[in-house]
């Protein structure tokens, strides 16, 4: 019999475009050859320009579909995605809570690269004090990181400073993206955890690109799930994230671009 594989499981919403969102997960643990589970917590109307219905699943059937994720596999890490209420945040954290899988990288997702809001309002709360904690790592970009914390982020220093304000409010570890900030330099994300900060920089693409959010926390979950640390996790993500933006292609009829999964694992 051959052993079975590692997996990784994602809590997320389905993107029907297939550039983000649950697809783009499976695909990246594909790509890193770890088998991918999920559990779909929303379901998304969307495409390359944007999103035109959401619908958020009743909660006993995301219940179901994690339970019979955990129940047959031997789950190393997990994903979590767009969670779009207070009553499905607190649904996984309970699960997390019982399950208590080794690693857990949370994309606190709340708007959509063309702008539609993901998460309600009142759900902001509960992402702060009910999963914040339980994460291994969270992996904001600047516009999210913002509104966790209420404040604005317009320079690396700035970003520094809010590594730290988002792990007083409870997060174990920090992967904040630069991608927002303005310049034509190098692109730099910060990891910041009990080691101290650690900087990724990688040259800046022009283009602009849809699910590179959702595709960098699988990513660094997959690398968890196959046993490396946080800071070779969060490198090596990264690393992804660049090659498959470089090999990034236009399926849609705007100038979105989607990322190449499996050519940047070649």
């Amino acid at each position: 019999m051959t052993p079975a594989p590692i997996s990784a499981l994602t809590i997320a919403g389905s993107d029907s475009g297939g550039g983000a969102g649950i697809q783009a997960d499976l695909k990246t643990f594909a790509a890193h050859r770890v088998h991918g589970l999920s559990a779909i917590a929303a379901l998304t109307a969307q495409h390359t320009r944007g999103v035109s219905a959401v619908h958020v699943p009743d909660l006993g059937f995301l219940r179901a579909q994690i339970d019979a994720c955990f129940e047959d596999f031997d789950i190393r890490a997990v994903k979590l995605g767009m969670l779009a209420n207070a009553a499905v945040i607190e649904t996984v954290a309970a699960a997390l809570e019982r399950y208590r899988p080794p690693r857990v990288v949370l994309d606190p997702v709340m708007v959509a690269t063309s702008g539609a809001r993901l998460l309600e309002p009142e759900a902001l709360a509960a992402l702060r004090t009910r999963l914040l904690p339980l994460a291994t790592v969270i992996t904001p970009n600047l516009p999210e990181a913002e509104l966790l914390l209420g404040t604005t982020i317009a320079d690396q220093t700035a970003m520094r400073a809010a590594i730290g304000a988002l792990r007083a409010l409870g997060a174990n570890a920090v992967l904040l993206k630069g991608g927002h900030l303005a310049g034509d330099g190098d692109v730099v994300d910060y990891l910041g955890d009990e080691h101290g900060l650690h900087a990724i920089a990688h040259p800046r693409l022009r283009l602009q690109a849809h699910g590179t959010g959702c595709t960098l926390a699988s990513a660094v979950a997959a690398q968890l799930a196959l046993g490396r640390d946080l800071r070779a996790a969060c490198d090596a993500g990264a690393d992804y994230v660049h090659a498959a933006l470089r090999g990034g292609y236009r399926p849609g009829r705007s100038d979105i671009v989607v990322l190449d999964h499996y050519g940047a694992a070649a």
